[in-house]
């Protein structure tokens, strides 16, 4: 049995792969790399099959018809052996000291038979353009070195959003769950990063830096740019993501509320790439979209409503047109898209 399997979901990644794969490999025997070639039609396919016979019995090469990011997931969480699960963007690295601190406190995990759900770890965005790296850590959020449950965490910034690069789940987690990311789909990493945590029951931060979020290149799904042309696909993940929960009705005060938070946030980066657009088409958008809301979920609408930026993101004047893209940019300074 691994004890940790790395999904890389690769399409047309044969220009950056290599680095993804060899940073992951330093895990050691203990770790499985799942090399999900999602139907490239690059040098992608070679690479992978290269590197498991490289390194037999840690990488495993898996090719399938072109799914989309979230169809890549899913098949490495149907074929992970490991105990817990990681994805590993393609263009990303890990860090390789971190990476063995993880492997060593999971060893310990497995031989002291703790029964943890989640491991969170810091992440960095790396902006090489710029020369640029922006540490996300959750020291003031979350206790550090301890197993703790929800009651143990305390508020979360808006720079702090448990995502996709900062968590490794128990695979049967993952599979108890019944996660299955839609395919064709971008942002699909909300969806990962929010379905399973009523799920967590325990976990644990360690502070260190694990995984290096490559931002800059200009088909990236976090441009701006790209982000606008794709923007109903942000919209049906967020409607996906208020279909798969009723926050309101979790019991955990602290989980609820850091629920209601990152939807909310799903909400209003829509709402803000909407407007900042300005078609009539995407204005009509972002009104259905909180219709959508409201007629799903009324309590938790009014409560998003209620919140600073939730209420503006109807405004439909040009002064508050105005406010909302003053609040996209806001955002995109914290989240750092572009």
């Amino acid at each position: 049995m691994k004890l940790l399997s790395v999904t890389i979901p690769c399409y047309n990644s044969a220009e950056y792969m290599e680095n993804a794969i060899k940073s992951a490999v330093a895990g050691g025997e203990d770790i499985e790399i799942l090399v999900v070639n999602d139907g490239s039609n690059d040098n992608t396919a070679n690479i992978a099959d290269e590197y498991s016979k490289r390194y037999p019995g840690i990488v495993r090469a898996i090719h399938k018809k072109n799914g989309g990011h979230g169809s890549a997931v899913n098949t490495g969480i149907a074929n992970a052996k490991g105990l817990y699960f990681k994805v590993l963007d393609s263009d990303d690295w890990f860090d390789e000291d971190s990476l063995l601190k993880v492997m060593d406190f999971l060893r310990k995990v497995v031989t002291d038979s703790i029964p943890l759900d989640m491991l969170i770890c810091n992440y960095v965005y790396e902006k090489p353009s710029i020369n640029k790296q922006k540490v996300i850590s959750y020291n003031s959020a979350i206790p550090k070195d301890k197993f703790i449950t929800w009651n143990n965490v305390k508020h979360f910034r808006m720079s702090q959003n448990l995502i996709m690069h900062s968590l490794i789940y128990r695979t049967k987690l993952l599979r108890d769950c019944k996660l299955k990311l839609p395919e064709h789909t971008f942002y699909v990493d909300n969806i990962y990063a929010y379905k399973p945590l009523p799920y967590v029951k325990c976990m644990y931060y360690m502070d260190t830096n694990l995984y290096r979020y490559y931002i800059g290149r200009s088909d990236q799904s976090v441009n701006e740019v790209v982000m606008t042309k794709r923007i109903d696909q942000q919209i049906k993940v967020t409607k996906l993501m208020i279909d798969c929960h009723n926050p309101l009705k979790i019991k955990n005060k602290k989980l609820r509320n850091y629920m209601i938070k990152y939807l909310a946030m799903m909400m209003i980066v829509s709402s803000a790439l909407l407007v900042n657009e300005g078609s009539p088409e995407n204005l009509k958008k972002r009104e259905n979209l909180w219709k959508y809301l409201k007629e799903n979920n009324l309590a938790v609408y009014k409560n998003i409503t209620r919140r600073k930026l939730g209420y503006p993101m109807q405004f439909s004047s040009k002064t508050g047109r105005k406010i909302i893209v003053w609040g996209y940019i806001f955002f995109n300074r914290i989240y750092g898209f572009n």
